[in-house]
């Protein structure tokens, strides 16, 4: 009986699968997966359940979940969450709008980060050699529950950029969704009364609502001109000081002197 012809190290199917699973090769299908799924939400128009609204053959708890299914799978492919929320309310209502919005916020991080972290992280964390990056890595690595709170709760972050940034750190999954659920929850509860109060614009929950988000986003803004310009005022970094070099006599005159 022949014995099984054994494929030498350097073989070419070998070359190949090292070429496939590559950082580089991972990164690259991340981006054809998320160029992929923008152009599908861009040809269905998701917004179009502010004015469409749901199927009317979808109704009750299972109507709900899929709409938390889809929220989810939204948000990962860029989709801005406000509409999604505007869409929550108008469609089930506070409670039941809340808890899909909620529900859906969390999947599509745990979509982005799960993606970003197994596609993206290998090739992008070596490229973190700016200080505002090793300061941002930082920060989100070693204090990831508390970064993370803070970004869910100003707006001014997108959202899906904040996900794809923190898979390229090194916080860990449950930190990471966990700030998600706790810190959008205001933002997304004022987004949900609004979507369900659109009908009577001048009652009070949509007045207070609407307030909440403008206060809301004139506060990220001011933070966000806070930090910029205190990033743009801070010192250089001191160096160390050069010790002066003592003049070297001339040989001329030491041979003068000496004689």
């Amino acid at each position: 009986m022949l014995d099984p012809v054994t494929q030498p190290p350097g073989s070419l199917a070998l070359r190949c699968s090292r070429a496939l699973l590559s950082p580089w090769s991972r990164l690259s299908l991340l981006a054809v997966l998320l160029a992929a799924a923008a152009t599908t939400v861009v040809l269905y128009e998701p917004q179009r359940l502010l004015s469409a609204g749901w199927p009317p053959q979808m109704s009750g708890a299972g109507a709900v979940v899929v709409f938390g299914l889809a929220y989810g799978a939204c948000t990962a492919a860029f989709v801005p969450r406000p509409i999604l929320n505007l869409a929550a309310g108008a469609v089930f209502g506070t409670q039941a709008g809340l808890a899909a919005a909620v529900a859906g916020t969390v999947l599509g991080a745990g979509i982005s980060f799960t993606l970003g972290r197994v596609l993206g992280q290998g090739a992008l964390r070596p490229l973190l050699r700016g200080r505002w990056l090793k300061a941002a890595d930082g920060q989100l690595s070693r204090h990831g529950f508390r970064s993370m709170l803070a970004i869910r709760l100003f707006p001014g972050v997108p959202f899906a950029a904040a996900n794809y940034c923190a898979a390229v750190s090194r916080m860990g999954y449950a930190p990471f969704l966990l700030a998600t659920a706790i810190g959008t929850i205001p933002n997304t509860a004022a987004y949900v009364v609004a979507g369900s109060e659109a009908a009577s614009p001048t009652s009070p929950a949509f007045l207070i609502s609407m307030g909440f988000i403008v206060v809301s986003g004139l506060a990220a803004a001011t933070v966000a001109w806070r930090k910029r310009h205190g990033l743009r005022t801070a010192p250089a970094e001191p160096t160390e000081p050069t010790r002066p070099t003592e003049p070297r006599p001339l040989a001329g005159v030491g041979a003068s002197r000496e004689g």
